[in-house]
């Protein structure tokens, strides 16, 4: 069953799109996109969920993550 989410493609591309510019306006490395993306998804837990859901939903975005990597 697909997911469905509560946000538009084209709302999603635009950020995104936007994000992307500014990692490659800095001429950021993989190894540091990846850090700063990371760092962004903690700070977004840390202060946006409350604590006894924090490792849950850590826990799915990295099971996501992993789902949405190609081998």
């Amino acid at each position: 069953m697909p997911i469905t989410s509560k946000y538009s493609d084209k709302e999603i591309e635009t950020i995104l799109t936007e994000m992307t510019d500014v990692l490659k306006k800095h001429n950021v490395k993989t190894d540091m996109a990846i850090m700063l993306i990371g760092n962004m998804a903690t700070n977004v837990l840390n202060h946006n969920v409350p604590a006894s859901q924090r490792k849950m939903i850590a826990q799915s975005f990295a099971d996501a993550l992993l789902a949405s990597v190609n081998d």
